[in-house]
C-alpha cells in the first residue's frame, strides 16, 4: 500500500497504526471516544479544558483501562485550571501532551518534556510555528481558521505554504482545519504532512457522548453556518471561536459588550474579563453537548461540518479515511507514471 510510506513519520511519532488524530474537544473527548479512536488504530486526545484536577486524573486512569494504546492529553493554556494541570503532568507519565487554546511559554514546554512526554503545540501563524520550534516542541499541529472551537485567523491553504513546506523537514507537522475526507488527507500527506487531525467528524461518531440533537444540528448544517466570533475591543483580547450560528453566538456578543462596559467603568480587570469569557464558553458548550440545547448552547464546529452527513462508528470512520487515502494516492500515482 502506498499509504504505508506516507504514514511512517506520524505512525512512529504517535505510536499508532494510522496517523489520523481525533482532536481534543471539550465535553466531547472523553475516555470512551478517545479509547475507541485509539483501539481503531488512530490517535486521540483527552480534553483538559477547565476540568478539575481530580477529574482529569480519573479520566486518564479510566482511558488507560479502556485502551493499551498511546493517547494524548490536551491542555488549554487560557483555562483557569491550566496551572494546576501543568503541576499534574509530573505524576501522570503521559506519552503525549498537546498545548492548545493559546501558546505556551518556553518553560511550560520544558516542564512537559521533562516528564518524558512528547510535546505537540498548536500553531496558527508562521511566527508562532517558528517560536514553538525554538521552545522545543517535538511536533506541531498546523491549524487553519476553518477549524472549530478556538481558532486563529489564517486559512490552512496559506499556512501549508508558509509552514508545512518550509518546516516539514525540521519536525513532524500535523495538519488540521476543515478536513473530513480521506481524499483530502492523501493530498496533505503528499504535501509532507506527518498526519491529519479531524474534530467535527468524530464529534458525530456513534461513540461520541454528544446529545442526539447536537449531532442532528451538525448533520443539518452547511459549511457557511460555522462562523467565527469577532473581537470588539483590543482591551478584551478573546481567542476567536468557530461555531454554528445560533442564539448562543448572539449572547456571546452581548457578553463581550457588557465586559467592555465594565472595563470602561473600572468595575473589572482584563484578566477577570477573559476568565468570564472562558467560563461562558465552557458552560455554553456543555449545554449543547450534554443537554442538547442547540439554541442557546455553543455548537463549536469546523467548516468541515458541511461534509458531515451521517453518524458512523469510530472504526468505520478510521477505515474509510485509510481506504480513501489509499485510493487517492493510487489515483495520483496513475497520473504521474
Amino acid at each position: 500500500m502506498l499509504s504505508e510510506r506516507f504514514f511512517s513519520v506520524g505512525r512512529e511519532f504517535l505510536g499508532c497504526e494510522f496517523p489520523f488524530i481525533c482532536g481534543a474537544m471539550t465535553w466531547v473527548s472523553d475516555p470512551k471516544l478517545v479509547s475507541a479512536v485509539c483501539n481503531a488504530g488512530g490517535f486521540a486526545c483527552l480534553a483538559g479544558g477547565n476540568t478539575p484536577v481530580h477529574i482529569l486524573r480519573a479520566q486518564i486512569e479510566e482511558t488507560r483501562t479502556l485502551t493499551d494504546k498511546p493517547f494524548g492529553v490536551n491542555l488549554i493554556t487560557i483555562a483557569p485550571a491550566y496551572r494546576d494541570h501543568l503541576k499534574l503532568l509530573a505524576e501522570l507519565e503521559l506519552s503525549h501532551v498537546v498545548f492548545a487554546g493559546s501558546f505556551p511559554k518556553q518553560g511550560e514546554v520544558e516542564i512537559a518534556k521533562a516528564t518524558g512526554a512528547s510535546v505537540l503545540c498548536f500553531v496558527s501563524t508562521v511566527s508562532i510555528a517558528q517560536r514553538m520550534l525554538r521552545y522545543g516542541a517535538d511536533a506541531i499541529i498546523l491549524e487553519g481558521m476553518e477549524a472549530g472551537g478556538h481558532v486563529g485567523h489564517v486559512s490552512l491553504t496559506v499556512l501549508l505554504q508558509q509552514v508545512l513546506y518550509e518546516m516539514g523537514d525540521q519536525l513532524p507537522v500535523f495538519v488540521a482545519g476543515g478536513i473530513a475526507t480521506g481524499r483530502m488527507c492523501a493530498d496533505l500527506f503528499l504535501m509532507g504532512a506527518a498526519g491529519v487531525q479531524l474534530g467535527t467528524r468524530f464529534a458525530v461518531a456513534e461513540e461520541s457522548c454528544c446529545h442526539a440533537e447536537f449531532k442532528k444540528a451538525f448533520i443539518r448544517a452547511n459549511a457557511r453556518d460555522a462562523v467565527s466570533t469577532p473581537q470588539f475591543d483590543s482591551r478584551l483580547p478573546v481567542v476567536a471561536v468557530r461555531a454554528l450560528r445560533n442564539q448562543g453566538l448572539g449572547e456571546f456578543a452581548r457578553l463581550q459588550l457588557d465586559l467592555i462596559a465594565r472595563l470602561d467603568a473600572g468595575a473589572t480587570h482584563r484578566e477577570d474579563a477573559q476568565i468570564e469569557v472562558e467560563k461562558y464558553w465552557m458552560g455554553a458548550l456543555r449545554r449543547a453537548v450534554i443537554d442538547g440545547d442547540v439554541t442557546s448552547g455553543s455548537l463549536m464546529a469546523g467548516q468541515s461540518v458541511g461534509l458531515v452527513d451521517k453518524v458512523q462508528p469510530v472504526g468505520e470512520i478510521i477505515q474509510e479515511l485509510v481506504s480513501d487515502t489509499e485510493t487517492e494516492l493510487q489515483r495520483v500515482k496513475s497520473l504521474v507514471t
